[in-house]
């Protein structure tokens, strides 16, 4: 049948010597067995010594991998190059098909849904190498949150990177729990958020309980430099404050709730991708999970007030646990676990 249309029959190359631009294990298809995509014509370099211009796993088109006469540049919409990131993704992320979607939104500044709804949208090749960056970063186990700079939660956009932990849906069980909490009060109630990290739970109080005063707490000062950027990006700069400290240490006195959502995870048994890419200081809860729930409980009776709360999110393993640990700090309290829509133990609720 000859050479495909749009690779002409001036092929001077040896086409068997050529090495492919973009690498034996890109994904996505060859179109023409002549040159490979963005070289133009004129190219006379030695193309068996040529270095991938992507890396080996990069996923940008081979469109032409021959002729030298294939035109200099090419795009690809974004139905095709969503299913080869979905197939690049399927090892690494059980939401494949999400991740890649939100990745090229991201780099076009585009919503989710105008992604979906413009597939034939012709991505260049600027958008296509930023893109495949990030896909081959996801590939390695990164959180999609670092790769586009944010993370929904409680309704809310929060600005995250590696310096805090990504906000995960479970916690929002516990924004909920302290939001019913802090509204049985006839008063503008005082809360420490603990652990403060990204700010997103403090965030979500303040932005649902705008009588109330939120203290962030957190040991880790770049930490705060996030929460900072949340707080002021929301205009809540009058009503959190943002401490930088071990646990209740900073708070210049009692409050109505603790909320806390610790460390409380055993870290060799954290997945291998989880621990290698967010910060540990956020994650390791000491041999059994349970090391900063006991220090902060040690200080709490003097940082809550009569009548007042506290509420911590747990591991699933943990409630029978972290519940006796209230029970000893607080001996009069009531406590209750409550679960998450997996019907996992989540919440411990103590109420004085």
């Amino acid at each position: 049948m000859g050479e495909p249309r749009f690779c002409r029959a001036s092929v001077r190359a040896n086409r068997a010597s050529a090495t492919p631009l973009y690498g034996r294990t890109a994904l996505l298809p060859r179109l023409c067995t002549g040159e490979p995509l963005f070289r133009r014509a004129s190219v006379r370099a030695d193309r068996a010594s040529a270095a991938p211009l992507y890396g080996r796993t990069a996923l940008l088109p081979r469109l032409c991998t021959g002729g030298p006469t294939c035109p200099p540049l090419h795009t690809m919409d974004i139905a095709r190059f969503l299913h080869a990131a979905t197939e690049r993704l399927t090892s690494a992320s059980t939401t494949p098909r999400l991740d890649a979607e939100l990745i090229i939104a991201h780099v076009l500044g585009w919503s989710r849904t105008r992604v979906l709804a413009e597939r034939d949208f012709a991505l260049n090749r600027d958008q296509l190498a930023a893109i495949d960056r990030c896909i081959d970063r996801r590939a390695t186990g990164e959180p999609v949150a670092y790769l586009v700079g944010k993370k929904a939660f409680y309704g809310l956009d929060f600005i995250v990177d590696r310096r805090v932990l990504v906000p995960r849906p479970e916690t929002e069980l516990l924004v909920e729990l302290a939001l019913a909490a802090a509204r049985k009060s006839s008063n503008p109630v005082q809360i420490a958020d603990i652990g403060t990290g990204s700010g997103a739970i403090a965030v979500a109080l303040a932005a649902h309980l705008p009588q109330a005063h939120i203290y962030a707490v957190d040991l880790s000062a770049d930490a705060l430099a996030v929460a900072a950027q949340n707080v002021q990006q929301y205009a809540l700069t009058e009503r959190i404050t943002l401490l930088h400290g071990d646990l209740l240490a900073p708070l210049p006195g009692p409050v109505d709730l603790i909320v806390s959502n610790p460390p409380y995870t055993i870290l060799a048994e954290v997945q291998p991708n989880v621990r290698q890419h967010e910060p540990w200081l956020a994650l390791e809860g000491g041999p059994d999970g349970t090391a900063v729930y006991r220090r902060l409980l040690t200080q709490a009776p003097r940082y809550l007030r009569p009548g007042g709360a506290i509420l911590f999110e747990i591991g699933s393993w943990q409630g029978e646990a972290v519940a006796e640990l209230v029970h000893s700090a607080f001996p009069t309290a009531s406590v209750r676990v409550e679960r998450d829509l997996a019907g996992l133990d989540r919440v411990i609720v103590g109420k004085l």
